[in-house]
């Protein structure tokens, strides 16, 4: 009868053991991106500007902090989803005040949270958002041309905004590919149209493809940059005509070997490809429904062309920071 009693406890306790862990395994916020991608965290705090959160694979590890303005919705293991209006699209101009569209570095002298039973969300009596108080950050002003290794993101800065604390990263690798590989007439046009924000234009194929009508496959330039990890996209028109300006130095307007120089031996010096000034890179933003807006680093114009969708050209991803 001890035996059996002990064989008796022993089931009750392996049973408790595997439901904390199925609840557990449950227990993840899933926090959903205006891209479509999604990471399983454990948001921490909502504010007006950002949502903090802790990964779910790393509970005890830095906290993240992702502006609101990329957040689609979040969703709570109960079910529950708070969902965020669309903010305007940020412009190169607008940098300075626009924080990264992927996972910023990690706040700055934080420990763990002890205790955290979850969302921590600050409300007034009126039930409004109210803002967190800030915490110290560890900052670094930038300029083009410098290496930038950060939680992960690695390239070139390639555009910044005027206090150097903002701006666009750009991949070190590079691919040959097409735009648009998908035959379907109705797939020509998707919509990705915006000429300043290639996030828009990103979002514009994330929702074709979940519409059921195309998968990734079918676009495999916004494939390539979004394999490279959460926050990198393919560059709208005047985000790729900004870049190959600041490669030349600033303009277009005098030869600035000494600026491209720079520029390309960050590239090589961390592993990445040199830009070539003989090539066409494509922007994210159609021209029509058979043809993109592409641009070259040359000095030569005209600076815009638009190339059919279906060949096959040079691509570079882009990520904020």
């Amino acid at each position: 009868m001890k035996i059996h009693s002990i064989s008796t406890c022993r089931q009750l306790l392996s049973l408790i053991l595997v439901l904390c862990t199925v609840s557990w395994a449950r227990a993840q916020d899933r926090i959903v991106r205006r891209d479509s991608t999604v990471i399983e965290a454990r948001v921490l705090l909502i504010t007006p500007d950002e949502v903090q959160y802790k990964r779910f694979s790393n509970p005890d590890g830095p906290t993240y902090v992702l502006p609101l303005a990329a957040v689609h919705r979040i969703v709570y293991p109960n079910g529950d989803c708070d969902l965020f209006p669309a903010a305007a699209s940020g412009t190169m101009e607008s940098l300075a005040a626009s924080r990264s569209a992927g996972e910023a570095v990690p706040m700055q002298n934080e420990s763990p949270a002890s205790g955290d039973a979850g969302v921590t969300t600050q409300y007034d009596a009126a039930g409004k958002v109210q803002p967190a108080a800030a915490s110290p950050r560890t900052v670094r002003a930038y300029a083009v041309g410098d290496y930038y290794d950060g939680e992960g993101v690695r390239g070139v800065v390639c555009a910044v905004s005027d206090d150097g604390l903002h701006g666009l990263i750009l991949s070190l690798e590079e691919a040959t590919l097409a735009w648009n590989a998908c035959p379907k007439s109705e797939l020509q046009s998707v919509g990705a149209s915006d000429t300043k924000d290639g996030r828009a234009n990103m979002e514009a194929v994330a929702r074709c493809i979940a519409s059921g009508r195309a998968s990734w496959e079918d676009f495999p330039a916004f494939a390539w940059c979004r394999a490279r990890g959460e926050g990198w996209y393919l560059p709208a028109i005047d985000e790729l005509l900004a870049l190959c300006a600041n490669y030349n130095g600033g303009t277009r307007v005098k030869n600035d070997r000494e600026a491209r120089n720079r520029f390309n031996e960050a590239l090589r010096d961390h592993g990445g490809r040199r830009m070539d000034r003989l090539v066409f890179y494509f922007s994210s933003t159609e021209a029509d429904g058979r043809a993109a807006y592409c641009s070259h680093t040359s000095l030569t114009p005209p600076y815009v062309s638009s190339i059919p969708k279906s060949d096959r050209f040079l691509v570079r991803a882009v990520h904020r920071f």
